[in-house]
C-alpha cells in the first residue's frame, strides 16, 4: 500500500503524535503521571453544572433526541452564536453578530482550516507562511499544514525576576513581515509557557498586521472571559481583521471538541464551507451543554471564581516546590501568567529535551520535550532542548510526586551526565 505526500506527511512522526499516543497509553490503564498532556483539571463546580444540564436535556421532551438526531448548520448552532455575541458585545462592547461566529470540531480543526486558508501555495504561483512572532509556541501548529516550510518563527527576548523567574516578550526588531507572510498567530496565553502578552505586544502586532493587509490569528483558549485561566490584567481584543479562537476544552468539556471563531464574515464564511466539505457540520453536544452558561452570563462567574483560582493555587504550589527541591540547580520556570503548564528551562542542560522525556517515562512521569514547540524557527537554538512542559492539573499529591521524580532526575542529569548534549 502506498500512501500519497499527504498521507505520509499526516501519518509521520510528530509532537502532537507522540503526546496523544502517550495519552492514549496512559488511558489503557499504564501507571504513569501525566503531565505531558493537555487535559484539564476537574472542577467540581464545573462538572456539576454540566451534569445537571445533561439531565434537563435528557428530562425535557425530545431534547435529547432532536440533540443527537439532526444535523446543525456547518458554521455551527446559531442560539450558541446569538447568545456569545450578546455577551461580548455586552461585556467589551463589541459590535459582533451572529455572522461573525462559527463552530468547530476543536481548536486544533479551527487552526488546520485556518493556517492552509492563509499559508501554503496561491494561484499566483506564490508560497505564503504563517509568521510565529514569539516562539516557544503551540505544540499542535506544528504539522497541520498541507505543505512543508509552513511557519517562520522568531526568537524571543527575556526578563528575569528573582526566585528564577523569566518572562518570554516579543522581539519586534527581529519580526519583520515580508511578501511571503499570510498571517500572524499567537496563543494568550501561550501554550506551553502560560506566557500573556501584553497588550502593548498586541497592539503593535495588530498594528503591524493591518500595515500588511493579512489577519493577526490570537488563540484565546486559555483566556477571557472563558474560561479564564489567565492570572494577569489584559485587555480583550477583536477588531474585522483579528480572528479570535476560543474554545470550550478548558473549561471543561475536551471531549466534546467544540472550537469557536470570531471573524469577519468572509472568513466565517470560508470556514463554514470547509466545515461542509470536511465534516458536514460541527458536533451538537458541546454548544447545547455550554449554551445556558453562554445566554445567562453566568459562564464569565464560574471561570472567575472557580476555574481561575482552582488553576491559580495550583500553579503556586507547583511553583514554590520546583524552587525548593531545584534549589543549587540553574534553572528558571517561566512566570505562570496563565495556562495549565509551568515552562521549566534547565539552563546548560548537559542532555537534550528529549533524553530527559525519555528518562522520565521510564520512570512513570511523562511531560513534553520543548524541542516540538519551536515550528518555523529556523536557526538551531540550544534553548530549544533545555526546556520541557509539564501540566500541573491534575491531582495535587499527583502533581507533587511527579515534581519530585522530575527535580531528582534533572539533578541527575546535571551530575552523571557529561556536559555535551546528546540525542
Amino acid at each position: 500500500m502506498r500512501l500519497s505526500k499527504f498521507g505520509k506527511k499526516f501519518t509521520g512522526k510528530s509532537g502532537i503524535l507522540q503526546l496523544m499516543e502517550d495519552l492514549g497509553a496512559a488511558a489503557k490503564g499504564q501507571e504513569m503521571i501525566m503531565l505531558g498532556g493537555g487535559n484539564p483539571g476537574q472542577i467540581s463546580a464545573v462538572e456539576a453544572h454540566f451534569r445537571q444540564r445533561m439531565l434537563n436535556i435528557l428530562a425535557s421532551g425530545d431534547e435529547f433526541e432532536r440533540l443527537i438526531g439532526r444535523y446543525g448548520p456547518p458554521e455551527g448552532g446559531k442560539p450558541l452564536a446569538e447568545a456569545l455575541a450578546a455577551l461580548l458585545n455586552r461585556e467589551y462592547g463589541w459590535a459582533i453578530g451572529p455572522e461573525n461566529i462559527a463552530l468547530t470540531n476543536g481548536s486544533q480543526t479551527a487552526f488546520f482550516y485556518l493556517f492552509n486558508l492563509f499559508a501554503g501555495e496561491f494561484d499566483d504561483g506564490s508560497f505564503k507562511k504563517i509568521m510565529l512572532p514569539l516562539a516557544p509556541e503551540y505544540i499542535g501548529y506544528l504539522d497541520v499544514g498541507l505543505v512543508d516550510d509552513f511557519f517562520i518563527a522568531s526568537k524571543p527576548e527575556f526578563e528575569f525576576f528573582d526566585n528564577h523567574l523569566f518572562k518570554y516578550h516579543v522581539d519586534f526588531d527581529a519580526v519583520t513581515v515580508t511578501a511571503d507572510i499570510g498571517a500572524i498567530c499567537v496563543s494568550r496565553p501561550t501554550n506551553p509557557t502560560g506566557n500573556v502578552l501584553t497588550d502593548l505586544e498586541i497592539d503593535k502586532l495588530d498594528a503591524l498586521a493591518r500595515k500588511h493587509d493579512i489577519p493577526l490569528i490570537i488563540d484565546n483558549a486559555y483566556g477571557t472571559p472563558f474560561p479564564n485561566i489567565i492570572f494577569t490584567q489584559v485587555k480583550p481584543i477583536w477588531n474585522d481583521n483579528i480572528i479570535l479562537c476560543m474554545s470550550l476544552s478548558k473549561l471543561g468539556l475536551p471531549g466534546l471538541r467544540t472550537g469557536i471563531i470570531i471573524a469577519n464574515e468572509r472568513v466565517i464564511s470560508a470556514i463554514s464551507g470547509l466545515n461542509a466539505i470536511v465534516s458536514l457540520a460541527p458536533g451538537n453536544f458541546g454548544a447545547e451543554l455550554a449554551y445556558e452558561l453562554i445566554q445567562s452570563g453566568e459562564i464569565i462567574n464560574l471561570s472567575q471564581q472557580a476555574v481561575k483560582p482552582f488553576y491559580q493555587d495550583k500553579v503556586n504550589r507547583v511553583v514554590a516546590q520546583l524552587q525548593s527541591e531545584l534549589a543549587g540547580v540553574d534553572f528558571y520556570v517561566h512566570k505562570p501568567e496563565g495556562a495549565i503548564f509551568v515552562w521549566l528551562w534547565f539552563k546548560d542542560l548537559p542532555i537534550t529535551s528529549q533524553t530527559l522525556y525519555e528518562r522520565l517515562k521510564q520512570q512513570g512521569v511523562l511531560v513534553v520535550p520543548g524541542e516540538y514547540f519551536f515550528p518555523g524557527l529556523q536557526e538551531e537554538w540550544a534553548h530549544k532542548y533545555e526546556c520541557i512542559r509539564v501540566n500541573y492539573a491534575l491531582d495535587n499529591d499527583i502533581v507533587r510526586r511527579g515534581i519530585s521524580i522530575i527535580a531528582d532526575e534533572v539533578k541527575k542529569a546535571y551530575a552523571l551526565t557529561p556536559q555535551i548534549k546528546t540525542a
